[in-house]
């Protein structure tokens, strides 16, 4: 399912995956980030990952660029990129928010780096799942 935001869409690939699409030359504000974030909130009750499509030039206020990614159910991020520029603007949010340790990995665009990276995306996922089962059954065992 495709929503459009006022930043841009984001389209719901399963019930554990979302995509976001920026629209051309928008610069996220923290406003957009909160309709992000409360989008996000409502669509996933449970641990979700991103895949982050950048087919669009944009940019990030500082604001933004300090609250993007915080939700506590995002655990895995995914970035497709489609030149050096976006690329680069992507390590330097790493780099501002290098303390969060996001679980995050960059793919080329051109070389079917969305393929790859909803590939990535599924097997994170599906080691999360793992992990968070395993951990209730430690509780209860």
């Amino acid at each position: 399912m495709k929503f459009q935001m006022s930043f841009g869409v984001i389209n719901l690939l399963s019930d554990h995956l979302a995509e976001v699409i920026i629209d051309e030359g928008v610069i996220m504000s923290l406003e957009m980030c909160e309709e992000y974030d409360e989008f996000l909130l409502n669509m996933f009750d449970r641990p979700f990952g991103l895949l982050i499509n950048k087919l669009n030039n944009y940019s990030y206020t500082f604001e933004a660029k300090l609250h993007i990614a915080s939700l506590e159910f995002l655990k895995v991020m995914a970035v497709v990129h489609y030149n050096s520029e976006a690329q680069a603007q992507t390590q330097s949010v790493l780099d501002q928010r290098r303390q969060d340790n996001w679980h995050l990995k960059q793919f080329c665009g051109l070389q079917l780096g969305r393929e790859q990276a909803l590939q990535w995306l599924e097997t994170e996922m599906s080691n999360i799942h793992d992990q968070n089962q395993s951990a209730n059954s430690l509780d209860y065992g």
